[in-house]
């Protein structure tokens, strides 16, 4: 039986500010919050808001049946939180469906898994907390910035505990092989890969509204009817594109909606069902490994990652991003946090790009690539200064001394959330067992403590006879 998975990226840019050479050490502060609020209550009125709508609709529609899943990035759940509250709470009611299923990604948006490896697990442990909080749901399945995913990071995600990891399904690394089959980490073949089906999520995501695709316009029976006629042991279709597709690359005006609304009564009928990527992974077995020596993403014809760091300028930046991540971890400045965390977003250097039309033409507040790398460089400038105020740079063994005790504390610590996890559990069970158990034992133990009593006393008892027994024979003998 046929199965699709449906996912949604939901990540939005943090647009820098203008900021000049002479800002430096004056003015921390680096963000155009009139532009980001702007961007972010448009995309949610134009996109965001309508689409979960529908997405709640199909759900209620189709009980048990519809099923998709959706990965937000810190800096999204961030946005969304102080401009567009609305879209949090559309996205508590689907979760209240039980129709889908949040996953895990780095919670910068960022590059973290290329660069720092104790800075990327802190990231998704962030993000995976986030989750639990606002959506009750603890991630299995991972899905990397810009889907991007290579053998060595398939090993790391796999050494954090997530059984599947989500990534594109490009021409050069499967050769002859399909997307519609699950696959396993060459590395480590407990985390299964989900590979994204690049036509069929295009023609959605893409082409939807392009009066001059061959497939235009697209009905729900014709793309359910194109799903239907793959081969009979292709069974997992995995279809992955941004939420904002849904009313931002394809306008609402183009009945993407309704397209999307119409979609599971037409697979329903041809006996394709919805999965979750957790429910693929767990039932699904693997048909091979994957083999990815140099990360693949979803961008681009390429699928590499040339749109962020194709050039020197974009090289340059990423490195001495990086340069301070290992004292950025052990801070506990906040502020400084945060600002890590916006300054790693991949929409940084993708503004840097020189490949032609790799943004659509689109580069934000500036004029040129240089223009970008520029402005970025000033405020990574002030930014690394801060840092070095505040922690200044360690020699390796410092730095290296300083890691191992933050490692040891957390070990120590998660050991002591599994033994408080663990009796509480205990505890659970215990009153669990009912008032009647609890008073059984009770009572058994009252019983211990009386027999206890009585021994006590007739021991007692026993040792002061003797000593009355001597006292009347000595006043026998006075008289």
């Amino acid at each position: 039986m046929k199965t699709v998975c449906l996912y949604f990226e939901i990540h939005q840019n943090i647009h820098l500010k203008r900021y000049r050479f002479f800002d430096i050490g004056t003015d921390h502060y680096y963000y155009d919050d009139y532009e980001n609020e702007r961007s972010i209550q448009e995309t949610a009125e134009h996109s965001y808001v309508p689409a979960l709508t529908t997405l709640i609709e199909m759900a209620k529609e189709n009980p048990g049946y519809f099923k998709c899943a959706i990965s937000l990035s810190g800096s999204a759940i961030e946005l969304l939180e102080n401009y567009a509250p609305q879209v949090i709470e559309l996205l508590q009611t689907l979760n209240a469906t039980g129709c889908v299923e949040f996953l895990a990604e780095p919670y910068s948006h960022g590059f973290s898994s290329l660069k720092n490896v104790e800075t990327f697990k802190e990231e998704v442990q962030r993000l995976c907390q986030k989750v639990k909080v606002l959506f009750g749901q603890t991630p299995k399945v991972f899905r990397n910035s810009c889907l991007m995913y290579s053998d060595e990071i398939g090993e790391l995600v796999a050494s954090m505990g997530f059984q599947g990891m989500l990534a594109e399904g490009a021409k050069h690394i499967l050769g002859w092989k399909s997307p519609h089959f699950v696959y396993h980490c060459n590395r480590e073949p407990k985390l299964k890969v989900l590979l994204r089906d690049c036509n069929l999520s295009e023609d959605i995501g893409f082409r939807f509204n392009d009066s001059s695709w061959s497939g235009y316009p697209l009905f729900a029976d014709s793309y359910a009817q194109w799903i239907a006629n793959l081969p009979a042991d292709h069974q997992v279709i995995n279809l992955f594109m941004e939420l904002c597709a849904l009313g931002i690359f394809q306008p609402l005006s183009s009945n993407i909606l309704a397209f999307f609304k119409a979609l599971p009564a037409q697979l329903k009928e041809r006996g394709i069902v919805f999965s979750t990527p957790s429910e693929i992974c767990t039932k699904v077995k693997s048909a091979g490994e994957i083999n990815v020596t140099h990360p693949t993403t979803w961008v681009d014809e390429e699928r590499d990652l040339s749109p962020w760091l194709g050039n020197v300028m974009q090289q340059e930046a990423i490195e001495k991003l990086y340069s301070v991540a290992d004292r950025v971890r052990i801070c506990n400045n906040k502020r400084l946090k945060q600002d890590w965390d916006y300054l790693q977003a991949s929409n940084n250097l993708r503004f840097m790009s020189t490949k032609p039309n790799s943004y659509g033409g689109y580069r934000g507040i500036y004029d040129s690539p240089y223009d970008a790398f520029t402005n970025y460089m000033n405020i990574l400038g002030d930014f690394i200064s801060r840092v070095n105020s505040i922690y200044p740079e360690l020699e390796n063994e410092e730095l290296n001394s300083l890691q191992t005790i933050i490692k040891n504390q957390e070990t120590e610590l998660e050991m002591k959330e599994k033994q408080i996890e663990k009796l509480q559990n205990m505890l659970a069970q215990m009153e669990e067992m009912g008032t009647d158990h609890v008073r059984s034992a009770e009572e058994r133990a009252r019983e211990a403590e009386e027999q206890l009593d009585g021994k006590t006393k007739t021991k007692t008892t026993k040792k002061k006879a003797p000593a009355k027994a001597k006292t009347t024979k000595k006043k026998k003998t006075d008289e």
